[in-house]
């Protein structure tokens, strides 16, 4: 797992899977645009959701969660990387958010 920051996280967002892993109540904040929404503990039995053929860039609030669910989504065969920050260096950026 790679560690990518917001920067290269936007770089990547039209050619990798964006999956948002944090709460209903923290996602009502806003997310990225076209992201997937899966929380974290919903992830195992959601799994079919996300295309193991295309990168995935794992997304919380601050960059802990996403660090655990990319590990566990690249022992389970994907290509996964965290955004270091989370949503808040995302939108310290200034960043689009839905």
């Amino acid at each position: 797992m790679a560690e990518i920051t917001v920067t290269e996280a936007e770089q990547r967002r039209t050619s990798a899977q964006i999956l948002d892993v944090r709460e209903d109540f923290e996602v009502a904040e806003g997310m990225i645009p076209g992201a997937l929404h899966i929380p974290m503990g919903q992830l195992q039995a959601r799994l079919s959701e996300l295309d193991p053929r295309v990168p995935v860039i794992v997304v919380c609030r601050s960059g802990n969660r996403s660090a655990r669910v990319a590990d566990a989504l690249n022992a389970a065969g994907y290509d996964a990387d965290t955004m270091a920050g989370g949503m808040i260096a995302w939108s310290r950026e200034g960043l689009p958010a839905a």
